[in-house]
């Protein structure tokens, strides 16, 4: 619903405390691509926020991002209310995070993304998942599952620079990797931050 002019004064005051990286004009910005964002929405959230399509449109054209199943965990990260809209608040916030994050943040939102059943660990099977839908489509001929598999194999067996770090923080070798194992491992090699699929903006 339309806000009065005060009440957008109030609001972007407000984000610009608690997005934290970005300046009050920047804030005001990105409530007035929200707004258009909105009008574009279907009616269902009586322009409260919103919708999926429109949140992977807009992630799709100003960053590039393609993939489905990084778009759809990106959007549940934003969607912090589990409404199935993104509201003003979670779209400044969300977009802080993504865009301008600290190292912190940006692991916590990385290890959500990957997370796929939310519970706190990333599995073999969301290794592989998340693997099989960053990697380039395989020629017809080709069983697409089975290249992913011995990806995720070499990837937690044999990479001993890269994925591996994350494998040998499983000390109890039960193929999952908690949020603390990711942690560390991000800290000793930056790059495994998207280990398991882009889900961040490039620099550009």
């Amino acid at each position: 619903a339309a806000m009065s002019r005060k009440g957008v004064k109030l609001l972007v005051d407000s984000l610009t405390r608690s997005a934290k990286h970005f300046n009050k004009s920047e804030v005001e910005c990105l409530v007035n691509l929200f707004d258009t964002l909105v009008a574009r929405a279907s009616s269902q959230f009586a322009g409260a926020g919103f919708d999926r399509t429109v949140f992977r449109d807009t992630l799709h054209s100003a960053f590039g991002m393609t993939d489905d199943v990084v778009l759809d965990r990106v959007f549940s990260t934003f969607d912090k209310g589990n409404s199935g809209c993104i509201t003003v608040v979670e779209w400044v916030e969300g977009l802080a995070v993504l865009l301008r994050g600290t190292l912190e943040e940006k692991m916590k939102y990385c290890f959500a993304v990957y997370d796929l059943n939310g519970d706190g660990y990333i599995s073999r099977e969301e290794m592989f998942q998340m693997l099989k839908n960053s990697l380039l489509i395989q020629p017809a001929d080709e069983e697409p599952d089975e290249g992913v598999k011995d990806l995720v194999e070499i990837a937690l067996k044999k990479m001993a620079s890269t994925y591996l770090l994350l494998y040998l923080r499983d000390y109890d070798h039960d193929g999952k990797l908690s949020f603390e194992d990711f942690e560390k491992a991000v800290r000793e090699e930056e790059l495994l931050l998207e280990a398991f699929g882009p889900c961040l903006p490039d620099i550009k």
